[in-house]
């Protein structure tokens, strides 16, 4: 099930609510002040996991399978 963030019109409250299907969306309200109206927020998330490609290292080096960088800002390497 789902899980998104959303931002409240009135107080600015970001809340997380699980949803189910839109009548569960048109039933939330703020935690924080019990408004109806709200704003479906962009998730930002991060998955881990190995990739043939990110541990092989295309540049015989051991860096960032995009950038080929020990340091890499993008990826943490």
């Amino acid at each position: 099930m789902p899980i998104y963030e959303y931002k409240c019109a009135r107080c600015g409250e970001v809340f997380q609510d699980l949803v189910r299907s839109s009548s569960d969306e048109k039933a939330l309200k703020c935690p924080k002040c019990g408004c109806k109206k709200s704003e479906k927020l962009f998730s930002v998330f991060a998955a881990q996991g190995s990739s043939s490609k990110a541990s092989s290292g295309s540049s015989g080096g051991s860096g960032c399978a995009g950038c080929h960088s020990t340091d890499c800002s993008t990826c943490g390497r």
